[in-house]
């Protein structure tokens, strides 16, 4: 980006005072100190660990131009420009959109938000788009795409800069559609104020995250107000058969639209037929057949359609186009062994997330086979779903492996015996605790026969596992493969 005046910038936010010349240029825009250079503007930035603010001298030598502030220092720099605003964190993605030249506003830009389904729906819509021959952009947990330059994500939603970079980056590109992940972190820290959203949608919301938002209640707090932002020229689709869905909509501007597979909705949808390679379904009164299994990607599906439309594509090609997308890497991910049984790997790691994903294979099993469960949870999160998720697990398998997920800092013993302690009596003699991942999805594998369905749960498109603060590389996919080596 080329250097802006920094009174410019300044008609963004919402100012107390200026002390110094408004008139400067500005190099820019950084809320990390250690990359502050000559011209910076650097936002002092409350963070949950660290105060930004304890940097305001540090930053003045390495040569900012300016510093927005919250609390002035008491000794002021002459070289420097103090700009007291009430709350650095929403002046931060004000400057963000304002440095990039506003790119949102150039864009049409759909969020997703929800406990489940984001990734799913963001990244279909995106591929949908490149079907409907319209460039896009992608903003999820996966990945980062720039209508088809791919960059590794590091976050479900990126920091405010990255953010705001990315959609300059697609707008510059040519894309007209962009697609992102809102995370309920990313509401509560402010990273999508300043941007001009087309659409938003909301997918379910279940237990997670609680280690952070400290109650459900906070949870769905942190999830409206997304909906609380979008403005009047924009539309909501929810859910509706989620509880909480009515409740996103409650204060919301924008025009409310419901999805449902249970009861009269704008968009309802039918499922009839579910198979392990795919699912016939009927939405709003048309038949197609997808590359899909299970109702929670009926919801998805269904949620993506009304998106298509909501934005103008045309209804019956969105049908045809549907119908050649693909599933998302590591969502419901179906690997066939050459010893006849199913292997799927999923993402779910919370408890109804990991309810959808056996029922759906229960279901499509249809007694046939057994089904073999590997799961975990992960260190330093939420300890209150581990023997939900255990006990839930159990009760949906013919056998289930509690094994190690992303342990953290924590001791992967301590987690499965709070994942053990949720295991029902009469389940406990086909329960096995295999500390070590790969050797529980490898006698997963062993375990299976002809007509069996192994699912491995918990880190789905993850290719690490993260041990004392070291990411070892590590692939679900890429293990039952190699199982599946041994077995030609």
């Amino acid at each position: 980006m080329s250097n802006k005046i920094l009174k410019q910038l300044l008609d963004a936010i919402e100012v107390k005072q200026v002390v110094g010349d408004v008139e400067k240029s500005i190099a820019d825009v950084t809320c990390d100190s250690r990359t502050v250079k000559e011209g910076s503007l650097f936002v002092a930035v409350r963070g949950v660990s660290v105060d930004a603010h304890q940097f305001l001298h540090q930053v003045a030598q390495d040569g900012a131009a300016a510093v927005v502030c919250e609390q002035l220092p008491e000794e002021l720099a002459s070289s420097v420009t103090y700009i007291q605003v009430e709350d650095s964190t929403v002046a931060l993605a004000h400057l963000a959109s304002a440095w990039h030249d506003y790119p949102s506003t150039k864009l049409k830009l759909v969020g997703v938000t929800g406990t489940n389904g984001k990734t799913t729906i963001a990244t279909l819509l995106y591929e949908l788009s490149q079907l409907m021959g319209h460039k896009a952009g992608l903003l999820s947990t996966v990945q980062n795409i720039v209508d088809k330059r791919v960059e590794p994500a590091k976050q479900t939603t990126p920091d405010h800069l990255t953010l705001n970079r990315l959609l300059h980056e697609m707008v510059d590109a040519g894309c007209e559609y962009a697609f992102m992940e809102v995370s309920s972190h990313a509401c509560v820290q402010r990273r999508v104020d300043g941007l001009k959203f087309a659409g938003g949608i909301f997918t379910n919301l279940t237990r997670d995250h609680l280690d952070y938002h400290g109650s459900v209640d906070n949870y769905i707090a942190a999830k409206k107000m997304f909906f609380d932002s979008l403005s009047s020229d924009s539309f909501a689709v929810v859910n509706i058969d989620d509880k909480v869905g009515k409740v996103m909509v409650q204060n919301t501007k924008a025009s409310k639209y419901s999805y449902s597979l249970l009861t009269l909705a704008d968009y309802k949808c039918r499922v009839i037929e579910d198979r392990l390679d795919g699912t016939a379904l009927n939405i709003n009164g048309t038949d197609l057949d997808v590359m899909f299994t299970g109702r929670f990607n009926a919801y998805n599906l269904t949620a993506v359609y009304a998106a298509a439309v909501l934005l103008g594509w045309d209804k019956e090609q969105v049908l045809v186009k549907m119908s050649q997308l693909v599933p998302v890497a590591g969502r419901f991910q179906t690997m066939r062994s050459p010893r006849g049984y199913t292997a799927i790997v999923d993402y779910a790691h919370t408890p109804d997330a990991l309810v959808n994903v056996l029922d759906t294979a229960v279901e499509v099993m249809n007694g046939r086979g057994t089904l073999i469960t590997v799961c975990g949870c992960g260190g330093n999160r939420d300890s209150g779903k581990r023997p939900i998720m255990a006990r839930e697990a159990a009760l949906r398998s013919g056998k289930l492996i509690l094994t190690s997920d992303n342990p953290r800092f924590e001791d992967p013993e301590a987690i499965l015996r709070d994942m053990e302690a949720g295991l029902p009596d009469d389940k406990r003699s086909t329960t096995l605790i295999i500390t070590d991942r790969r050797q529980a999805i490898r006698t997963a594998c062993q375990l299976a026969q002809p007509g069996d369905v192994v699912i491995v749960a918990g880190k789905g498109h993850e290719d690490y596992q993260e041990i004392q603060g070291v990411k070892h590389h590590f692939d679900d996919r890429e293990e039952i493969a190699k199982v599946f080596e041994t077995e030609k």
